[in-house]
């Protein structure tokens, strides 16, 4: 649809839309162009409406923490829904038992977990981005991963149509699952195990300590690249890029990090294009050099 149509079909949530939204410092990478359309859900009744009034009419892309997403430097024809602060609430169902919204922060779900003695949630202090986003892909590290944790989810479809998923009716596979992909994540609640205070906050402290070791931080960069290859080789990804492409290897401002080479770094005012062409650059690379072709971890929009 043109903007004018937009604009008379969603007029009821003029406040919570913005029309031509710039996207850059909506991710990690500091790099995009902008929206179409860029709507705050306020509530799930807010939302439920307006997807019902969308009626899927347009492309749809749930913006979450912005870590692991490059977005394209021209305008996204289409919608970015980014859920609000009533989507961003932890509480105790039972004494293991979570129920998390999705915009909470992987961290800060692990924060919660510290502070209510429950173990199992260490891992996630080292993941960057939102509960959303971690079950959409799988997320994990240190041998840990979103589905040892997960009891369900609750989301809706882009239908407007609720419903709730156990994870034992989910296929989980490395840092993917068989979830319908129109689904928009509002809740989740996970299982953990009862321990000792001290011993929970001393496993994600030892966590925090490897990762800030060996991953760049606070820099314009979108996390992990590439997926690990799984059954191709017990080499892991990185190992695959230093053997493969020069440290050095730039396009403008989009370089390699010198800190952990699955990590692309904006060095300052790289494009779309800059990073794209890196990451495309680096995946030939690695296919020619040791004949394994790398999947993406990074979401990409265009």
């Amino acid at each position: 649809m043109q903007i004018p149509q937009l604009k008379n079909l969603l007029k009821d949530f003029d406040k919570n839309i913005i029309y031509g939204q710039d996207l850059k410092k909506k991710n990690w990478f500091n790099i995009g162009g902008k929206s179409k359309v860029f709507y705050k859900a306020e509530n799930l009744k807010e939302l439920i409406k307006f997807l019902k009034l969308l009626d899927n009419k347009e492309k749809i892309f749930v913006i979450g923490a912005g870590s692991n997403t490059l977005i394209s430097d021209n305008i996204f024809d289409g919608v970015v829904i980014k859920l609000s602060k009533n989507f961003n609430r932890i509480s105790l169902l039972k004494e293991d038992v979570i129920i998390s919204g999705s915009a909470v922060l992987d961290k800060s779900l692990s924060e919660f977990a510290t502070e209510n003695h429950l173990s199992g949630f260490e891992f996630l202090s080292c993941i960057p981005g939102s509960i959303g986003g971690g079950i959409k892909m799988n997320a994990g590290c240190f041998g840990k991963e979103f589905k040892d944790i997960l009891l369900s989810i609750q989301a809706i479809n882009k239908k407007g149509n609720l419903l709730t998923i156990p994870s034992n009716e989910i296929n989980f596979d490395y840092r993917n699952n068989d979830l319908p992909e129109d689904l928009i994540f509002l809740s989740a609640s996970f299982k953990g195990v009862k321990s000792d205070y001290s011993k929970v906050n001393s496993e994600v402290k030892k966590m925090k300590s490897l990762k800030e070791k060996n991953q760049p931080m606070k820099i314009k960069t979108g996390g992990s690249t590439f997926k690990n290859p799984i059954n191709q080789t017990n080499k892991k990804v990185w190992e695959l890029i230093r053997e493969s492409v020069s440290t050095d290897t730039k396009f403008g401002d989009a370089h390699i990090s010198e800190k952990h080479s699955n990590f692309f770094v904006n060095n300052g005012n790289a494009t779309f294009n800059d990073m794209k062409n890196l990451i495309d650059f680096v995946s030939k690379k690695v296919l020619e050099k040791t004949g394994i072709k790398l999947d993406k971890e990074i979401k990409i929009l265009e």
